[in-house]
């Protein structure tokens, strides 16, 4: 692995951590975190359209700049210091690469140019909170995860040529708003059980009213956006109610394709999501240390005490460490070896097969760690202020609560690790009880 970033990879970082900075203070993003969308649209057309934010991971043959899992990592660790609400996680990190993998070629010739355009959003929504399962983050993604048996989850029945679509998600990213929806549903019955993914294209998702709350669009669709502790993560409920839906793919589909695309692009999502919370984690830092070199008490700066010192000094360490699993999480992600996806009919298009087991969900666990402390003693090192509603320092203090809801817990998340290493199997607690 060569640690040192390319030229071009350096200037989409500072091209963009100028950008962010000239349009994405603490005011503007509590404002934008507020709007119906969940962030500010103007600024989003600007990153796609001059920096190509949503496409970067996707081949220039579908519009995007062709790059792949470091430089989205690079990326989201600026939007992660800046604590940008946008769907480039969802869209870019989560949908993009399933249709990108699974996909026919009507599906990414008609989809993907428009995502890297920026021109649609689009997401993954799975029953419940089971999106770090779903992902292969913290437990087998081979179960019926999706929904089993007649009741629970969603529910995939084909109808009339199509597929219709019956249950509920919760927690989904940019579920409100996003005008591609990629659906987890069982199907099959028990005999044939499997989980596909499903395309639901809903739409812009706003009221008649201009309310983006998603009512009064594709029949039996109803997507309202929950009230979350992170504003500028927004997340969505959405019901289905026998929702027209075209599957993901060509044929009848493949549950074990399904799996392994998602255990694969799972790899990818906890690197990019661990280089932002590497960011977000830096900003925090950064900002404490100054305080503490301004705030004065019993005559001098407190940054000058000992104790204090010491206090940073181990935050330091802890977001490098994290930072360099991060990379080495998408570096890992990246370098994983292709395989022709004309093996299973989809053109001569590479797919990547997912990254060395574990990688990922443990450079997401040493950062989700590394920004709860970080924002944790943000709060504290700040006094006073650091308490209060017009400070930043609880935007890193929810980011870094809600993103270990999301795709954690911490535990769970080095658990999988360990038994994908095989730590945990019979003949190793043979072998440590001798």
């Amino acid at each position: 692995m060569d640690a040192a970033f390319t030229e071009e990879q350096d200037e989409i970082r500072r091209t963009l951590r100028e950008l962010l900075h000239k349009h994405c203070g603490g005011d503007e993003v509590k404002a934008a975190a507020r709007t119906p969308a969940g962030y500010d649209e103007a600024l989003w057309r600007r990153l796609a359209g001059q920096l190509g934010l949503p496409g970067l991971a996707l081949p220039a043959a579908y519009g995007g700049v062709g790059c792949g899992p470091t430089e989205l990592a690079l990326i989201c660790e600026e939007t992660g210091r800046a604590v940008l609400p946008s769907p480039l996680i969802a869209t870019a990190a989560l949908a993009a690469p399933l249709i990108l993998t699974l996909g026919s070629e009507r599906q990414r010739t008609t989809l993907l140019p428009g995502i890297a355009a920026g021109e649609l959003t689009a997401t993954l929504a799975v029953p419940g909170d089971r999106l770090a399962t779903a992902l292969a983050l913290t437990g087998p993604n081979d179960g019926d995860w999706a929904g089993g048996g007649r009741a629970g989850g969603i529910q995939a029945r084909a109808h009339e040529g199509g597929w219709r679509l019956y249950g509920e998600a919760g927690q989904v990213l940019d579920g409100h708003t996003a005008e591609v929806l990629l659906v987890a549903a069982h199907t099959g019955g028990f005999a044939r059980g499997r989980t596909l993914l499903f395309l639901v294209r809903a739409g812009r998702g706003e009221s008649p009213d201009g309310r983006a709350d998603g009512r009064g669009e594709v029949p039996g669709l109803v997507r309202t956006r929950q009230t979350v502790l992170d504003e500028t993560r927004p997340q969505a409920r959405i019901e289905l109610r026998d929702v027209p839906a075209e599957l993901l793919g060509e044929g009848e589909g493949d549950g074990a394709a399904v799996a392994a695309a998602l255990a694969a692009t799972g790899a990818v999502a906890a690197a990019a999501l661990a280089a932002e919370a590497v960011g977000t984690a830096d900003t925090a830092l950064a900002r404490t240390v100054a305080y503490v070199r301004e705030r004065e008490q019993f005559g001098r700066a407190i940054g000058s005490f000992q104790a204090v010192q010491h206090r940073l000094a181990d935050l330091y360490v802890r977001v490098q460490a994290a930072r360099s699993a991060a990379y080495y999480a998408a570096w890992s992600a990246g370098a994983a070896p292709p395989r022709a996806a004309a093996d299973a009919g989809r053109g001569g298009v590479l797919v990547r097969r997912a990254a060395e087991p574990g990688v990922g969900a443990l450079a997401l666990a040493q950062a989700l760690e590394a920004l709860r402390a970080v924002a944790a003693e943000a709060v504290q090192l700040h006094g006073g202020i650091g308490f209060t509603w017009e400070h930043d320092a609880h935007l890193y203090f929810k980011r870094a609560t809600c993103d270990e809801l999301l795709l954690g817990p911490v535990h769970r998340l080095r658990a999988r690790a360990a038994e994908e290493a095989g730590l945990f199997t019979a003949g190793t607690r043979e072998a440590a009880g001798a």
